[in-house]
């Protein structure tokens, strides 16, 4: 985490006219399936403090934490340690939901958001935004009450459901290394462990052809690749160009959700090699 990028983006941000009211973070990460640290959390919190920034701290991938060694820390655990909260020095939301995670049951839809320091007013039109809705969604919320009260042990459902959220968590760390580590061996691509999340955001080397052709169609090098791809493969993965990174980096984000994530890698491997051979000049 470099702090000094953040503060050059912030005042780059205000030099431009635009208001920054707040700040994003996904730990887990989403798109680059990093776990940040104890100390990386805490400087985003100060950051916040600092210049009176709400943040708004995604923690759906909080369970996916596959290396050994590494914890999630939460963005309430850190403001707690740095004394802030009892000080009343940070507007924090922190969400979570059931969508993501181990599960992943993406079909469904239940989550929470908590809030901490965000003044009455606005929690109060929060509550009248979610009490509007007129179809609650009753099996989301049955979901994320299993999610937060899990069968304890003695139950009798507890221990079959500790031996299937072992197999899914076992299954989505395995196939982590072996996407990373397989995207990473493709000459022309390089990708950073994926130590968390459900996703791997590699860069991949663009031949000038494809350059030159993104540029007359209108869109971005990597966006022509990930078409291609998808055409040619059936395998759909998101430009990186969507996530903003910086300029002449090119890559997509893929997951790992995928049984099928060995034949997977064959299939993008045997691609670039045709798609570079395609654009090459």
């Amino acid at each position: 985490l470099n702090m000094e990028e953040l503060e050059r983006s912030l005042a780059d941000a205000k030099a431009k006219g635009i208001n920054v009211a707040g700040l994003v973070i996904i730990n887990p990460g989403n798109p680059t399936g990093q776990v940040s640290s104890s100390d990386e959390v805490k400087d985003i919190v100060r950051f916040c403090a600092k210049h009176n920034l709400v943040l708004l701290s995604d923690e759906v991938y909080q369970e996916n934490v596959y290396r050994e060694g590494d914890e999630f820390f939460s963005a309430r655990r850190a403001a707690d340690e740095l004394g802030l909260i009892e000080n009343d020095g940070i507007q924090l939301c922190s969400f979570h939901s059931v969508s993501k995670g181990v599960t992943g049951e993406c079909g469904q839809r239940g989550g929470y958001v908590e809030m901490v320091g965000i003044d009455d007013d606005v929690v109060n039109i929060l509550f009248k935004l979610a009490s509007s809705k007129l179809c609650p969604n009753a099996s989301g919320q049955a979901m994320v009450s299993m999610m937060c009260r899990g069968p304890s042990p003695g139950d009798v459902s507890y221990e079959s459901h500790a031996q299937e959220k072992k197999t899914l968590f076992e299954g989505l760390r395995d196939r982590a290394m072996l996407v990373s580590k397989g995207l990473d061996s493709i000459d022309g691509m390089s990708c950073q462990p994926a130590t968390g999340a459900m996703y791997a955001f590699p860069s991949v080397a663009m031949p000038a052809g494809a350059v030159k052709a993104s540029k007359e169609l209108g869109f971005s090098p990597d966006t022509l690749y990930s078409l291609d791809l998808l055409q040619k493969t059936g395998i759909c993965v998101v430009p990186a160009s969507g996530f903003g990174q910086k300029e002449g980096r090119y890559g997509f984000r893929t997951t790992f959700l995928s049984l099928e994530s060995k034949s997977v890698i064959e299939k993008i491997r045997n691609h670039y090699e045709s798609f570079c051979a395609q654009y090459a000049e």
